[in-house]
């Protein structure tokens, strides 16, 4: 990836005819983002668990740009019913997609349960992102340029994958089970990037992390310490929403980005900064590891990838 220690949005090129999907559009990082796309021409679906907000969200970018072209699709990543019923009217709404751009989570809620029975984190964070991507991935194949984004953080360093207790059914932590949930996504980014290219798929599969941005995530978790100190204490810290997506943004638009690479904030601890090449954990990057969660993620969710042009199969 070419050196640009300043990136910005100012860098991100034409997106007109170009179609994405951004999860957890409605607000923090996503809004950031679909403003940033829809600015520079890019059709957005806005995929959002919650309709109105994201109908308001779309008002606002609107106002802005009253060209802009939005779509407002609901989508509940914890209930693979809703991915599949969204992944359905994607499909039945356009014949290719050109950026997938995994966003949207959960953080740090009490042991909560997925209507399939997972817990909310790993269902939210990584089993309805794997199970969209799948689903959605040859109309990916048959765009321009296309990629897909999945936004981990720099806690998937301290993540573990408990594969013993996905659910959390005998020890349950809530920031364990986030940690484990972004780490989930860097492996799923790290796995579907080398199955991509094995296969020899125009898709490139790209990480990114917002470093300490200011968001809902934080300050709408229900532990009181963790609210308080990264939605109170460190906020002076923590970057805009806007800032915060200029990563996922790079990894989304910039011709220069590599499939497989992660893109984080450059300053001090990964915590704020212009957006360039960060280092992956090595558990997210451990080839047995990848391929055990790939076939769990399958297993749990009913989708198997199909990497020859055809849409992901139920299992």
């Amino acid at each position: 990836m070419p050196t640009q220690q300043h990136w910005t949005t100012d860098h991100i090129p034409d997106l007109t005819g170009r179609v994405f999907v951004v999860t957890g559009a409605g607000s923090g990082l996503g809004l950031a983002t679909t403003r940033a796309l829809a600015h520079r021409g890019g059709h957005v679906i806005l995929a959002v668990r919650d309709e109105d907000r994201g109908r308001r969200a779309a008002a606002r970018i609107t106002a802005a740009r009253p060209d802009a072209r939005l779509d407002v699709r609901r989508l509940d990543l914890a209930d693979l019913d809703s991915v599949r019923a969204f992944a359905e009217r994607v499909r039945a709404e356009h014949r290719r997609l050109d950026v997938l751009v995994n966003n949207a989570g959960v953080m740090a809620p009490p042991r909560t349960l997925s209507a399939q029975g997972h817990e909310l984190q790993f269902a939210c964070n990584h089993l309805g992102h794997f199970a969209l991507t799948g689903l959605l991935l040859d109309l990916l194949a048959a765009g321009t340029d296309p990629r897909v984004v999945t936004v981990s953080s720099a806690n998937h360093r301290r993540g573990r994958l408990f594969f013993d207790d996905l659910s959390g059914e005998r020890a349950y932590r809530p920031m364990a089970f986030y940690n484990q949930s972004k780490l989930a996504n860097a492996v799923f980014g790290r796995e579907l990037h080398l199955r991509l290219t094995a296969a020899g798929s125009p898709v490139r599969s790209v990480l990114a992390h917002p470093g300490y941005a200011s968001t809902n995530l934080q300050k709408g978790t229900p532990v009181r310490m963790v609210r308080l100190l990264f939605g109170r204490l460190l906020l002076p810290l923590a970057q805009s929403p806007d800032r915060g997506a200029l990563p996922q943004l790079r990894a989304a638009t910039d011709p220069g980005v590599e499939g497989g690479g992660f893109i984080g904030p450059g300053g001090p601890g990964e915590l704020r900064g212009r957006p360039t090449r960060v280092p992956l954990a090595p558990a997210a990057a451990d080839a047995a590891t990848g391929r055990r969660l790939w076939e769990v993620s399958e297993r749990l969710t009913g989708v198997r990838y199909a990497f020859a042009g055809r849409s992901a199969g139920l299992a």
